[in-house]
Protein backbone atom coordinates (compact mmCIF):
# COMPACT_ATOMS: atom_id res chain seq x y z
CA UNK A 1 0.00 0.00 0.00
CA UNK A 2 1.08 3.27 -0.91
CA UNK A 3 0.13 6.87 0.57
CA UNK A 4 0.72 9.89 2.11
CA UNK A 5 3.63 9.51 4.28
CA UNK A 6 4.90 13.09 4.99
CA UNK A 7 2.37 14.91 6.74
CA UNK A 8 -0.67 16.94 4.20
CA UNK A 9 0.60 20.24 2.97
CA UNK A 10 -0.56 23.63 3.92
CA UNK A 11 -0.67 24.59 0.63
CA UNK A 12 1.41 26.57 -0.64
CA UNK A 13 0.51 29.64 0.76
CA UNK A 14 3.57 32.17 0.26
CA UNK A 15 2.01 34.81 2.88
CA UNK A 16 4.85 36.65 4.60
CA UNK A 17 7.69 35.28 2.88
CA UNK A 18 9.06 39.26 3.13
CA UNK A 19 8.31 39.14 7.03
CA UNK A 20 11.33 37.36 8.23
CA UNK A 21 13.81 38.91 9.84
CA UNK A 22 16.72 40.47 7.63
CA UNK A 23 19.75 38.61 9.83
CA UNK A 24 19.10 35.63 7.68
CA UNK A 25 20.86 36.72 4.69
CA UNK A 26 24.14 34.19 3.78
CA UNK A 27 26.82 34.83 6.47
CA UNK A 28 29.80 34.76 6.01
CA UNK A 29 30.37 31.65 8.36
CA UNK A 30 32.49 28.51 8.19
CA UNK A 31 29.99 25.31 7.83
CA UNK A 32 31.05 23.23 10.47
CA UNK A 33 30.45 19.47 11.38
CA UNK A 34 30.87 18.42 7.35
CA UNK A 35 32.53 16.38 5.42
CA UNK A 36 34.08 16.49 2.17
CA UNK A 37 32.53 13.68 -0.45
CA UNK A 38 34.64 13.36 -3.59
CA UNK A 39 31.52 12.75 -5.35
CA UNK A 40 31.92 11.42 -8.90
CA UNK A 41 29.14 8.92 -11.39
CA UNK A 42 26.75 6.48 -9.17
CA UNK A 43 23.56 4.73 -10.55
CA UNK A 44 20.86 6.76 -9.09
CA UNK A 45 17.20 5.43 -8.32
CA UNK A 46 15.88 2.44 -8.71
CA UNK A 47 13.26 -0.13 -10.46
CA UNK A 48 12.93 -2.58 -7.07
CA UNK A 49 9.65 -4.15 -7.18
CA UNK A 50 9.38 -2.79 -3.74
CA UNK A 51 9.33 1.05 -5.08
CA UNK A 52 6.48 3.45 -5.93
CA UNK A 53 6.38 4.02 -9.82
CA UNK A 54 4.42 7.29 -9.36
CA UNK A 55 6.87 8.58 -7.02
CA UNK A 56 9.75 8.58 -9.97
CA UNK A 57 12.25 6.73 -8.11
CA UNK A 58 13.31 5.50 -11.63
CA UNK A 59 14.49 4.26 -14.05
CA UNK A 60 18.05 3.94 -12.77
CA UNK A 61 20.00 5.91 -14.32
CA UNK A 62 24.12 7.06 -13.88
CA UNK A 63 24.31 10.66 -12.30
CA UNK A 64 27.66 12.40 -11.65
CA UNK A 65 28.00 15.09 -8.60
CA UNK A 66 31.03 17.26 -8.17
CA UNK A 67 32.51 17.18 -4.67
CA UNK A 68 30.98 19.07 -1.82
CA UNK A 69 30.70 18.69 2.09
CA UNK A 70 27.81 17.44 4.26
CA UNK A 71 26.95 17.31 7.60
CA UNK A 72 27.55 13.88 9.83
CA UNK A 73 23.64 14.37 10.73
CA UNK A 74 20.32 16.05 10.30
CA UNK A 75 20.55 19.83 11.84
CA UNK A 76 19.84 19.49 15.98
CA UNK A 77 17.42 21.36 17.84
CA UNK A 78 20.97 22.38 20.00
CA UNK A 79 21.85 23.80 16.40
CA UNK A 80 18.68 25.21 15.25
CA UNK A 81 18.30 26.86 18.89
CA UNK A 82 21.67 28.69 18.18
CA UNK A 83 20.19 30.13 14.96
CA UNK A 84 16.91 31.27 16.60
CA UNK A 85 18.69 32.62 19.55
CA UNK A 86 21.19 34.67 16.68
CA UNK A 87 18.71 35.96 14.52
CA UNK A 88 15.57 36.15 15.93
CA UNK A 89 14.38 34.05 13.20
CA UNK A 90 10.22 33.07 13.15
CA UNK A 91 9.33 29.61 11.58
CA UNK A 92 6.44 29.41 9.85
CA UNK A 93 4.84 27.08 12.12
CA UNK A 94 4.68 29.51 14.25
CA UNK A 95 4.05 32.32 11.91
CA UNK A 96 0.66 30.35 11.09
CA UNK A 97 0.91 29.20 14.97
CA UNK A 98 -0.15 25.05 14.13
CA UNK A 99 1.64 22.28 12.72
CA UNK A 100 0.70 18.56 11.79
CA UNK A 101 1.75 16.20 15.26
CA UNK A 102 1.25 12.21 14.88
CA UNK A 103 -1.57 11.18 16.89
CA UNK A 104 0.04 9.12 19.30
CA UNK A 105 2.77 11.97 20.31
CA UNK A 106 -0.59 13.94 21.48
CA UNK A 107 -1.57 14.62 24.65
CA UNK A 108 -5.26 12.82 25.10
CA UNK A 109 -7.15 16.06 26.09
CA UNK A 110 -5.77 17.95 22.66
CA UNK A 111 -5.94 14.69 20.51
CA UNK A 112 -9.66 14.57 21.13
CA UNK A 113 -10.58 18.26 19.99
CA UNK A 114 -7.58 18.68 17.38
CA UNK A 115 -8.82 18.71 13.51
CA UNK A 116 -7.41 16.02 10.90
CA UNK A 117 -7.15 15.48 6.84
CA UNK A 118 -9.40 12.64 6.31
CA UNK A 119 -7.02 10.89 3.79
CA UNK A 120 -4.18 11.13 6.75
CA UNK A 121 -6.21 10.87 10.17
CA UNK A 122 -3.20 10.44 11.97
CA UNK A 123 -2.15 13.38 11.22
CA UNK A 124 -3.53 16.06 13.96
CA UNK A 125 -3.47 19.68 13.37
CA UNK A 126 -2.08 21.08 16.62
CA UNK A 127 -2.27 24.89 17.55
CA UNK A 128 1.30 26.04 19.19
CA UNK A 129 2.52 22.82 17.92
CA UNK A 130 6.62 23.78 16.40
CA UNK A 131 10.18 23.23 16.71
CA UNK A 132 10.09 24.28 19.87
CA UNK A 133 7.02 22.42 21.10
CA UNK A 134 7.46 19.18 18.99
CA UNK A 135 3.90 17.71 20.43
CA UNK A 136 2.26 20.47 21.35
CA UNK A 137 1.47 23.31 23.77
CA UNK A 138 3.38 22.12 26.90
CA UNK A 139 6.18 19.98 25.28
CA UNK A 140 9.54 21.09 24.96
CA UNK A 141 13.09 20.23 23.07
CA UNK A 142 14.67 20.06 26.99
CA UNK A 143 16.74 16.38 26.79
CA UNK A 144 16.35 16.29 23.24
CA UNK A 145 18.94 18.77 22.28
CA UNK A 146 20.31 16.60 20.21
CA UNK A 147 17.14 15.12 18.25
CA UNK A 148 16.76 15.34 14.53
CA UNK A 149 14.76 19.38 14.37
CA UNK A 150 11.39 19.69 13.03
CA UNK A 151 8.43 21.35 12.05
CA UNK A 152 10.81 23.13 10.01
CA UNK A 153 9.65 24.06 6.85
CA UNK A 154 11.59 24.23 3.39
CA UNK A 155 11.92 28.22 3.86
CA UNK A 156 13.24 27.58 7.32
CA UNK A 157 15.69 25.34 6.41
CA UNK A 158 17.12 27.50 3.71
CA UNK A 159 17.10 30.27 6.09
CA UNK A 160 19.42 28.44 8.14
CA UNK A 161 21.58 26.96 5.56
CA UNK A 162 22.15 30.74 4.23
CA UNK A 163 22.92 31.37 8.22
CA UNK A 164 25.18 28.65 8.49
CA UNK A 165 27.27 29.06 5.40
CA UNK A 166 26.06 26.28 3.79
CA UNK A 167 22.29 25.19 1.79
CA UNK A 168 20.32 22.22 1.60
CA UNK A 169 21.81 19.35 -0.62
CA UNK A 170 20.50 18.33 -4.42
CA UNK A 171 18.31 15.40 -4.52
CA UNK A 172 21.16 13.72 -6.16
CA UNK A 173 23.85 14.93 -3.24
CA UNK A 174 21.77 13.89 -1.45
CA UNK A 175 20.78 9.75 -3.04
CA UNK A 176 25.04 9.90 -3.58
CA UNK A 177 25.66 10.12 0.31
CA UNK A 178 22.98 8.17 1.44
CA UNK A 179 24.39 5.51 -0.79
CA UNK A 180 27.50 5.40 1.18
CA UNK A 181 29.81 3.96 -2.00
CA UNK A 182 27.41 0.61 -2.26
CA UNK A 183 25.77 0.53 -5.82
CA UNK A 184 21.92 -0.06 -5.88
CA UNK A 185 21.92 -1.16 -2.25
CA UNK A 186 18.47 -0.72 -0.99
CA UNK A 187 19.28 0.53 2.48
CA UNK A 188 22.86 2.92 3.21
CA UNK A 189 24.15 -0.33 4.86
CA UNK A 190 23.32 -2.72 2.33
CA UNK A 191 20.12 -5.02 1.08
CA UNK A 192 18.97 -6.60 4.61
CA UNK A 193 16.73 -3.99 6.70
CA UNK A 194 17.97 -5.91 10.11
CA UNK A 195 21.20 -7.29 9.49
CA UNK A 196 22.21 -10.26 12.40
CA UNK A 197 18.99 -9.33 13.63
CA UNK A 198 20.32 -5.50 14.62
CA UNK A 199 18.19 -2.29 13.97
CA UNK A 200 20.63 0.34 11.69
CA UNK A 201 17.35 3.20 11.25
CA UNK A 202 14.40 4.36 13.34
CA UNK A 203 10.76 3.08 11.68
CA UNK A 204 7.84 2.30 12.56
CA UNK A 205 7.54 -1.05 14.38
CA UNK A 206 4.39 -2.85 14.66
CA UNK A 207 1.02 -2.35 13.37
CA UNK A 208 0.28 0.93 11.54
CA UNK A 209 -1.02 3.65 12.84
CA UNK A 210 -1.84 2.00 16.13
CA UNK A 211 0.69 0.61 17.41
CA UNK A 212 4.10 1.21 17.74
CA UNK A 213 6.44 -1.66 19.67
CA UNK A 214 9.32 0.68 19.76
CA UNK A 215 11.57 -2.43 19.06
CA UNK A 216 14.16 -0.24 17.67
CA UNK A 217 14.83 1.51 20.84
CA UNK A 218 12.15 4.75 19.47
CA UNK A 219 8.80 5.96 19.34
CA UNK A 220 9.00 9.29 17.96
CA UNK A 221 12.69 11.01 16.83
CA UNK A 222 16.00 9.69 17.88
CA UNK A 223 19.47 11.26 18.59
CA UNK A 224 21.05 12.36 15.27
CA UNK A 225 23.93 9.78 16.03
CA UNK A 226 21.49 6.82 17.56
CA UNK A 227 22.60 4.20 14.70
CA UNK A 228 25.77 3.66 13.59
CA UNK A 229 26.77 5.92 10.51
CA UNK A 230 26.72 4.70 6.44
CA UNK A 231 30.26 4.21 4.64
CA UNK A 232 31.24 7.88 4.45
CA UNK A 233 30.29 8.36 8.14
CA UNK A 234 27.08 9.83 7.50
CA UNK A 235 24.51 9.13 10.56
CA UNK A 236 20.55 8.73 10.18
CA UNK A 237 20.34 9.14 6.01
CA UNK A 238 17.16 7.06 6.18
CA UNK A 239 14.27 6.81 9.06
CA UNK A 240 14.27 9.48 11.78
CA UNK A 241 13.30 12.49 10.07
CA UNK A 242 12.71 13.43 6.67
CA UNK A 243 15.25 15.72 5.04
CA UNK A 244 14.35 18.71 2.76
CA UNK A 245 16.18 18.89 -0.71
CA UNK A 246 16.78 21.80 -2.24
CA UNK A 247 15.14 20.57 -5.84
CA UNK A 248 11.54 20.97 -7.23
CA UNK A 249 9.44 17.57 -7.31
CA UNK A 250 9.89 16.20 -10.67
CA UNK A 251 9.67 12.78 -12.54
CA UNK A 252 10.87 13.43 -15.82
CA UNK A 253 14.89 12.60 -14.60
CA UNK A 254 16.12 12.03 -18.26
CA UNK A 255 14.88 15.11 -20.04
CA UNK A 256 17.69 16.99 -17.74
CA UNK A 257 21.15 16.81 -17.32
CA UNK A 258 22.57 14.05 -15.86
CA UNK A 259 25.77 16.41 -14.55
CA UNK A 260 25.26 18.04 -11.12
CA UNK A 261 21.32 17.97 -11.98
CA UNK A 262 19.43 20.69 -9.94
CA UNK A 263 15.44 19.49 -10.82
CA UNK A 264 12.73 21.50 -12.94
CA UNK A 265 13.31 24.85 -12.94
CA UNK A 266 10.09 25.43 -11.26
CA UNK A 267 7.14 23.32 -9.08
CA UNK A 268 4.95 23.56 -6.34
CA UNK A 269 6.84 21.14 -4.20
CA UNK A 270 10.14 20.41 -2.71
CA UNK A 271 11.65 17.07 -2.47
CA UNK A 272 12.01 15.59 0.91
CA UNK A 273 13.80 12.07 1.15
CA UNK A 274 15.07 9.70 3.63
CA UNK A 275 11.51 8.81 5.18
CA UNK A 276 10.96 8.78 9.08
CA UNK A 277 10.04 7.61 12.76
CA UNK A 278 6.91 6.68 11.10
CA UNK A 279 7.72 4.97 8.07
CA UNK A 280 6.37 1.33 7.70
CA UNK A 281 6.88 -1.63 5.18
CA UNK A 282 2.69 -2.44 5.35
CA UNK A 283 2.20 1.54 4.13
CA UNK A 284 5.03 3.77 3.57
CA UNK A 285 8.34 1.84 2.37
CA UNK A 286 10.38 5.13 1.70
CA UNK A 287 13.03 4.59 3.86
CA UNK A 288 14.90 3.21 1.28
CA UNK A 289 17.94 4.90 -0.15
CA UNK A 290 15.93 5.15 -3.75
CA UNK A 291 12.68 6.27 -2.22
CA UNK A 292 11.06 10.14 -2.60
CA UNK A 293 8.66 12.13 -1.97
CA UNK A 294 7.66 15.88 -1.42
CA UNK A 295 6.00 18.76 -0.05
CA UNK A 296 5.20 22.47 -0.27
CA UNK A 297 8.12 24.27 0.82
CA UNK A 298 5.55 25.87 3.56
CA UNK A 299 4.50 23.04 4.98
CA UNK A 300 5.79 21.52 8.44
CA UNK A 301 5.60 18.65 10.44
CA UNK A 302 6.69 16.69 13.44
CA UNK A 303 8.69 14.23 11.27
CA UNK A 304 10.36 16.30 8.92
CA UNK A 305 13.59 18.10 9.37
CA UNK A 306 17.05 18.61 7.04
CA UNK A 307 20.79 18.74 7.14
CA UNK A 308 23.30 21.24 6.11
CA UNK A 309 25.32 20.94 2.37
CA UNK A 310 28.11 23.46 1.00
CA UNK A 311 29.76 23.47 -1.84
CA UNK A 312 33.85 22.58 -1.74
CA UNK A 313 34.81 26.15 -2.30
CA UNK A 314 33.78 26.94 1.44
CA UNK A 315 37.20 27.24 3.66
CA UNK A 316 38.43 24.24 5.41
CA UNK A 317 39.53 21.33 5.93
CA UNK A 318 36.88 19.04 6.08
CA UNK A 319 38.03 15.34 6.74
CA UNK A 320 37.02 12.89 4.27
CA UNK A 321 35.13 9.64 4.80
CA UNK A 322 37.43 7.60 6.11
CA UNK A 323 39.01 10.17 7.64
CA UNK A 324 39.89 9.48 11.66
CA UNK A 325 37.18 12.12 12.77
CA UNK A 326 34.48 11.22 10.17
CA UNK A 327 32.72 9.04 12.05
CA UNK A 328 32.66 10.87 15.25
Amino acid sequence: MSGPCCAPGRGGDEDGRDRRPAAVAAASRRPSGLIRLDGGSFRMGTEDGEGFPADGEGPIRTVTVRPFLLARTAVTNAQFAAFVKTTGYVTDAERFDWSYVFHLLVAPDLRRRAPSPSETPWWLVIEGASWQAPRGPGSTINGRQEHPVVHVSWRDATAYCAWAGGRLPTEAEWEYAARGGLDQARYPWGDELTPRGQHRCNIWQGRFPTHNTGADGHLGTAPVKSYRPNGYGLHNMVGNAWEWCADWFGTDHLSRPLEDPRGPGTGTSRVIRGGSYLCHDSYCNRYRVAARSSNTPDSSSGNTGFRLAADLSSPGPYPRPNGPDARG
